[in-house]
């Protein structure tokens, strides 16, 4: 299953949360021509290296199936990036 929701948050160096829900599904969209595009390169690339196409579209798959439910937390000083993936539309709280 796709995700449906990507939260981003950033502490600033003042000290507040900024905080961004990204819907995956418009993005996708907006971005469909590009997609078409990554995928050709994509099969380029398989046949350069001589890797199965469907092999990596299946892994492909398995990635994406695998991204609901990931969080990423990265601070570095005062600054801090939290990134969520999510199933559900409903947002969740850290």
């Amino acid at each position: 299953m796709i995700p449906h929701l990507v939260t981003y948050r950033q502490r600033r160096r003042d000290g507040r949360w900024s905080r961004w829900h990204v819907p995956v599904r418009p993005v996708l969209l907006v971005l469909s021509p590009l997609l078409l595009l990554a995928a050709l390169v994509g099969l380029a690339a398989c046949l350069v290296f001589r890797v199965s196409p469907l092999g990596a579209l299946r892994g492909t798959g398995h990635l994406l199936c695998a991204l609901p439910g990931t969080r990423f937390d990265i601070e570095h000083g005062r600054t801090a990036v939290s990134v969520s993936v999510s199933r559900s539309k409903r947002v969740e709280q850290p």
